[in-house]
């Protein structure tokens, strides 16, 4: 699907670390015990669902499918995972391997398919939860499904629109550097890209002209060559929507860098691009564009950014630079996101701690020690004890 393979060896080694680290945490999925009540001792005790569904796109194929057969095979459960009809073969793979592990048949089952082989899933009256990962339309029409049918318990990792907030006192050459490494990487083909950056208005040209020759630097190129930092879209549609964004963007801005396609490269190559002077009710500035386009803001108070920010129904990622720890931590609080980077942005994460989106972004967390137990029922035993 485009991704250079540089960065393949990071997906691999993140899905190994994942599945590794929900290995040591399935003996710890306990329950609770109480004694209030006279004559009675009380438990809560965990349980699988039994038959689940996990549904997965094509950016991180080997990475997220991890995420779902980890928790949910160690929890006890038999998992169904959907692998995007774009990137299949990993999930393949992940299933050839699962067998050489030794899961016992029909615990870990691989299919793949487009969107009507994820709303059978969805609609299934014996599935009893769903994990799906990918467009908040699709998550949108899968909670309705689930709602439809038997109330399957629905986990959501959706998209995002993720700020990047530079402070007049921040690391420019840093900042500039992750927020070109954030919407570039994977051909901003990431949920949590930084696709809109708000830069303090006194430090704005320095920061602009430092972010238009880092992404002149970026090479594009056959994603199979080791040297390149960025290949295609993932497909033709893909390039067409981003596409249609550049028109969007050229409309309703100004063009700092890029624009258009990397017609030389092939059809589905695309310019790393960055916006200016794009009013905050464009399109471009609201919705998800899914390639490595980048829209450019200035603001003058804390208080302002913030609330650009947030003005948004995404909130999966956000990051702020500053070297001012206390701005820092106020900011963190503040910002409407699941996830808060300092002076780092995505696709920095850590898989031992949750991830997961407000608002229209998600529901429920993946990652982290949480994640195993929402793959399991609460059950609740009353015994009586007294003669």
């Amino acid at each position: 699907m485009g991704k250079p393979v540089s960065q393949v060896a990071e997906d691999v080694e993140e899905g190994r670390n994942i599945m590794n680290f929900f290995s040591g945490l399935v003996e710890i999925a306990g329950g609770q015990t109480s004694m209030n009540s006279p004559d009675h001792l009380n438990l809560m005790i965990r349980q699988p669902f039994g038959v689940v569904a996990g549904i997965v796109p094509w950016n991180f194929p080997t990475m997220l499918a991890c995420h779902e057969i980890g928790p949910s095979c160690g929890a006890g459960n038999a998992l169904i995972l959907k692998t995007s009809e774009k990137s299949p073969l990993s999930g393949v793979l992940l299933g050839q391997l699962s067998v050489q592990a030794g899961f016992p048949p029909g615990v870990v089952n691989i299919i793949s398919g487009a969107g009507d082989t994820g709303a059978l899933l969805s609609s299934h009256m014996k599935i009893r939860k769903i994990s799906f990962t990918g467009s908040t339309r699709a998550g949108r029409a899968i909670m309705q499904a689930a709602a439809k049918s038997n109330l399957k318990d629905v986990a959501l990792e959706l998209g995002g629109k993720s700020p990047l907030i530079v402070f007049q006192d921040a690391n420019l050459s840093k900042a500039a550097e992750w927020c070109i490494k954030s919407i570039t990487t994977n051909s901003g083909q990431i949920c949590t890209a930084s696709s809109r950056a708000f830069v303090h208005k006194s430090v704005a040209r320095e920061f602009e002209s430092l972010l238009a020759a880092g992404m002149k630097k970026i090479v594009q190129g056959n994603p199979l060559d080791s040297s390149i930092d960025m290949g295609p879209q993932a497909d033709e549609t893909q390039a067409s929507n981003v596409s249609r964004y550049l028109d969007i963007g050229a409309k309703d801005g100004e063009v700092l860098v890029g624009g258009k396609k990397a017609a030389a490269l092939g059809e589905n190559y695309i310019q790393p691009t960055v916006f200016t002077k794009v009013p905050v009710t464009s399109a471009i500035n609201t919705e998800e564009v899914f390639g490595p386009v980048l829209v450019l803001h200035e603001f003058e108070s804390e208080a302002e950014v913030v609330q650009e920010a947030n003005n948004t129904e995404y909130g999966l990622y956000a990051s702020v630079f500053t070297r001012d720890v206390n701005k820092a931590l106020r900011v963190a609080r503040a910002l409407e996101a699941g996830s808060v980077a300092v002076n780092t942005a995505s696709p920095y994460g850590a898989y031992e701690l949750p991830f997961g989106g407000f608002k229209a972004s998600g529901i429920g967390r993946q990652k982290g020690s949480e994640s195993l137990l929402s793959w399991t029922q609460q059950k609740t035993v009353y015994i009586n004890h007294d003669d």
